[in-house]
C-alpha cells in the first residue's frame, strides 16, 4: 500500500523558506527578488514576509493571466429580509 504524504497547509503570510517552496525557486533567488523590489514582499523586523494572495496576483500578472472578476448585477439583488 502506497503512503500518502500530507502537504502542510499554506499560510497567508509566509517566510522566505515557505514562499520559495511555494514558488519553486531557491531561497537565495527569492531574497534577491525581494531586496530588488521585483516581487511583492515586506519586512517584519529584519525578516522578509510574503502574502500568498499578493504572490498569486503577481504570478498572474507576470504570466499574462487576467484575474477573474465576478460582476454582481445589483438590479437583480434580492430584497433584504425584515429584522425580527
Amino acid at each position: 500500500m502506497a503512503s500518502v504524504q500530507a502537504q502542510p497547509a499554506l499560510r497567508e503570510v509566509m517566510d522566505i523558506r515557505q514562499a520559495a517552496e511555494y514558488l519553486g525557486i531557491s531561497g537565495d533567488t527569492l531574497y534577491r527578488y525581494a531586496s530588488e523590489g521585483f516581487i511583492p514582499a515586506f519586512k517584519l523586523g529584519n525578516r522578509w514576509r510574503f502574502r500568498k494572495s499578493l504572490l498569486d496576483n503577481w504570478m498572474d500578472e507576470k504570466s499574462g493571466v487576467k484575474p477573474v472578476v465576478q460582476h454582481v448585477d445589483v438590479t437583480k439583488k434580492k430584497p433584504a429580509g425584515k429584522a425580527r
